[in-house]
């Protein structure tokens, strides 16, 4: 509810403060006195479109502020808390100001907000309904939610929230499903193809190496081992130095056995036995090197081919490891990730099924809850349809039609697969049309107080501003207005912009907008809260005009007195 509107420096107002009460509320004042400014500096509060013309002349700048008081549960608190402020005390101070350049700043509980944030606050704080109205009915975007709160769709809507969460979820997951599916078909073909080549390959851990150490080694080894024949030659065979060895061996035994012996040490016998245990010993370690030489000669003798065979192993390696981009030594866990790999295709394909059989169940449970969302709105509509012809009568719009259009949205969503738009035909026999481009500028208040009025929603803490509703009224119609604003206001804070004293009669507070002179003798606008003497003059004033007399101010009291 609107407590409090302080303006600044706004077109003809320099300084204004206005304390505000629930119920209804009438701003009247002769044409021109400024009763529009009042309107357009509290939608500058609230976050409306700001032109730099409603900065009052000589002024740098401007400024509105607006505060408010929300009942626990209302959505401008969940703005407030979402936006990381304070909220606890249930007020909402939205205040704006506008330099000369257009440039303007926004505030909400004196924390620097964006404009946007001030916007979305306000759309929650107050409704607008005027020839000139940017909010409210005129918006069919919120014609969905009203017809909603009016049917008590609270339930239907949160089961249709929850089964569109899930049915968002399944979908994502069956999308995921399906491009893994996807991706892993495209690769099918390559994997088995790397697989079967992986798999005839063989590849072992630190085979390279080892076939780098061979091929090194058979590289060599065929001339080292013509080498070493050569070496096991010259040891062995007649003419070898082993059989040289041993034929002088035997000589000196001869040579030996025909000397006499028992001599002395260097004795000749002596001599001869030392030169034949020399020769001894050569001639075993010449047996022992023969032996070795052999050995290695065997060590160096290798299967045929043997060289070609590592050498094309090797490069069948290197050749796979550089079509996979990958080190030879990498190849054997290639080949297991790879087998991996073709091995989930198949699981890709049950997750696939899976992940189809969960979406179509959260299908199912959308359409279900969506259905009956849909049934629940088109039986409200209804309801709202009659409701509003049974309006429109007392307020001359007899003649004219209002219905409820409910469309399929063409997509599943949060809130359902409806769309609904309020749609009214001013003359019989003309087609159905949205309110802002059918209603003329007076019939645009009359309907949105008879659509009001028949939604009877009362949203606590909102309040509704109806601009010159009584436009082109008067009479028994005019009362008609003011009977329902009164019926409105016992839900909601109501404030009436009216030229009519039937409306104003029945308001509860009354404040009267008029022109003055400042010190400066400048002209600007002053607003005042009457008593009730000065209502009745007020009163007398709108029935009578320029000149009020006794006769004006009677039926000014007439008036009062059939409203109390």
């Amino acid at each position: 509810m609107l407590r409090s509107l302080s303006v600044r420096d706004i077109v003809l107002i320099d300084r204004l403060e206005l304390e505000l009460d629930g119920g209804l509320t009438a701003l009247t004042g002769e044409t021109g006195a400024g009763k529009s400014i009042i309107l357009d500096a509290l939608g500058l509060a609230c976050g409306t479109r700001a032109d730099k013309a409603l900065v009052r002349a000589g002024a740098d700048q401007g400024a509105a502020s607006a505060g408010f008081d929300a009942p626990d549960g209302h959505p401008a608190l969940a703005l407030l808390e979402e936006a990381g402020m304070d909220a606890s005390e249930g007020e909402a101070v939205l205040r704006r100001t506008l330099s000369g350049d257009g440039r303007s700043r926004a505030f909400v509980n004196d924390q620097a907000a964006s404009v946007g944030l001030l916007g979305q606050i306000g759309d929650t704080l107050i409704e607008v309904h005027g020839q000139h109205d940017g909010r409210g009915l005129l918006d069919s975007r919120t014609h969905r939610g009203l017809l909603d709160g009016a049917g008590g769709h609270g339930a239907a809507l949160a089961a249709v929230r929850t089964a569109y969460a899930a049915l968002a979820e399944a979908r994502e997951a069956r999308e995921a499903a399906q491009a893994a599916h996807d991706a892993a078909e495209a690769d099918r073909a390559f994997l088995s193809h790397a697989v079967e080549e992986l798999e005839r390959l063989d590849p072992k851990p630190d085979e390279e190496q080892a076939l780098a150490d061979e091929r090194a080694f058979l590289s060599g080894a065929e001339k080292s081992l013509s080498d070493l024949q050569d070496a096991a030659a010259a040891l062995e065979g007649d003419s070898g130095l082993e059989h040289r060895l041993s034929a002088a061996l035997a000589s000196l035994e001869r040579a030996a056995s025909k000397l006499p012996g028992g001599e002395a040490d260097d004795g000749p016998r002596a001599v001869v036995a030392k030169a034949a245990s020399a020769l001894e010993r050569a001639l075993i370690e010449t047996g022992e090197a023969r032996g070795a030489v052999e050995d290695a000669a065997r060590r160096f003798e290798v299967e045929p081919g043997r060289l070609e065979k590592v050498e094309e192993r090797l490069f069948a390696l290197r050749g796979a490891a550089r079509k996979h981009q990958v080190e030879v030594a990498a190849l054997p866990e290639l080949r297991r990730g790879l087998t991996a790999k073709l091995d989930g295709i198949e699981a890709r394909g049950a997750d696939l099924q899976k992940a189809g059989a969960a979406l179509a169940k959260a299908e199912k449970a959308y359409d279900e809850a969506a259905g009956k969302l849909t049934k629940a709105r088109e039986k409200a509509a209804k309801a709202l349809d009659a409701a509003v012809a049974g309006e429109l009568p007392p307020l001359k719009l007899d003649k004219a039609r209002f219905r409820t259009a409910i469309e399929p949205a063409g997509r599943d969503g949060p809130e359902g697969r409806d769309k609904v738009r309020f749609e009214v035909a001013t003359n019989p026999g003309a087609p159905f049309g949205p309110l802002d481009q059918i209603a003329s500028g007076g019939e645009l208040s009359r309907f949105g107080l008879a659509i009001k009025a028949s939604l009877a929603s009362g949203a606590p803490g909102l309040t509704l501003i109806f601009d010159e509703v009584d436009q082109g009224v008067g009479g028994a119609v005019a009362d008609a207005v003011g009977r329902r604003l009164k019926t409105l206001s016992e839900q909601s804070q109501v404030l009436v912009v009216t030229h009519s004293p039937q409306v104003a009669a029945r308001a509860d507070h009354h404040f009267l907008i008029e022109k003055g002179e400042d010190k400066d003798g400048n002209i600007v606008t002053r607003v005042r809260k009457l008593d009730a003497d000065a209502r009745e003059e007020e009163l007398a004033r709108m029935l009578a005009g320029a000149s009020v007399t006794d006769e004006a101010r009677a039926a000014a009291r007439k008036l009062r007195a059939a409203d109390a």
